[in-house]
Order: C-alpha cells, then sequence, then structure tokens
C-alpha cells in the first residue's frame, strides 16, 4: 500500500503547526491587528483611550533613569509618586493615582508597562524613549494639563530624567502589597 498521501498530509499539518507556534512566539497574528498600535480607520473607536484625565498641579511625579544591562542591553526603572502600577485592575474603571504605562521607542509604541522595571534589548545610542502614565481605564494622565511622561535618551552612560509634579493624598497611593 502506497503511504504517500497519508504522510504527505501528516507532514502539512505538523509543518502548519510548527509555523503557527513559531509565529505566535515571534508575535505574529492571523488577524493582522497590531495590538501595540492603537487604532486607525474602521477600528479607530475600539481603541479610543477617551480624554486625558487631567490631575490637578503638584498631585503625580514620574522619573525614570537607564541602566546597562550586566548580561545585554538596558535595565529602565520607572520611579512614581502620586500613581502606583495596578495590573490587576488593568481595563477596569479609573481609579486615582494607579494604572499602567505605555512605553515607546522612537515613537512607536512597544509595551506596557504594568511594573516599575522592564529589559530592553537592542537599543542604540540617540534612540529615543518616552514612558506614558495611563490610568486602568487607559486614558492618559496628565498633570496640570501636561502629560504625565517621562523622555530619554539612550546614552553612552546611564542617565536619569524627571518629569511631572508632586503629591497625591495618601488614600490615593496603593495601599495593598504587590
Amino acid at each position: 500500500m502506497d503511504r504517500s498521501i497519508p504522510m504527505l498530509l501528516i507532514g502539512l499539518i505538523f509543518g502548519g503547526g510548527m509555523g503557527f507556534v513559531i509565529a505566535a512566539a515571534n508575535g505574529i497574528t492571523l488577524d493582522g491587528h497590531d495590538h501595540g498600535a492603537h487604532g486607525h480607520g474602521t477600528q479607530a473607536a475600539a481603541h479610543d483611550h477617551g480624554a486625558p484625565i487631567d490631575l490637578p498641579a503638584g498631585s503625580a511625579t514620574a522619573s525614570a533613569r537607564l541602566e546597562p544591562d550586566s548580561t545585554a542591553g538596558w535595565n529602565l526603572f520607572v520611579e512614581t509618586e502620586g500613581f502606583c502600577f495596578a495590573p490587576e485592575h488593568a481595563g477596569l474603571a479609573d481609579r486615582r493615582g494607579e494604572g499602567h504605562a505605555h512605553l515607546y521607542l522612537n515613537g512607536a509604541k512597544i509595551a506596557r508597562l504594568y511594573g516599575p522595571a522592564h529589559h530592553l534589548d537592542m537599543l542604540a545610542a540617540g534612540d529615543r524613549l518616552r514612558v506614558e502614565l495611563n490610568s486602568n481605564d487607559h486614558r492618559p494622565l496628565t498633570v496640570a494639563g501636561r502629560p504625565l511622561a517621562v523622555e530619554l535618551t539612550v546614552p553612552d552612560r546611564p542617565v536619569g530624567i524627571r518629569a511631572g509634579a508632586e503629591g497625591l493624598p495618601d488614600s490615593a497611593i496603593c495601599a495593598t502589597p504587590r
């Protein structure tokens, strides 16, 4: 009995499955939608983050520093006052003083940050990083009308930059251990 056709079918199934696994491991999806980018065209409403939440002057700060990793790449550390990373509340209603951050490299969104530390590979001197703080419901945070964001230019050595204003009331600072 000739087994050519069954072996071909088995090879196609396993080959296709391996292709899907490799594609998924590299962030490629079949729907053609980049979840790291803001919506455009007909999908714009689905990804409209809404009007910014404007916090009063003196209500929150953000700073960041970039340090070379001991093995490869860089480590980004985001420090905040009056703001707490709250991954367990992402996508839920806004709670003053908590949320997540969006990380941009040279103007393109590359990640959401649900905590204060993030490792980055393949940065070159002169690359521009921007960390923007967002509410749980994904709206950008501003302080006195200015984005609560930090911008860094990748140097040949560590650097820290500070942006924002100071001090939400203690009740807005996360009290639960993370």
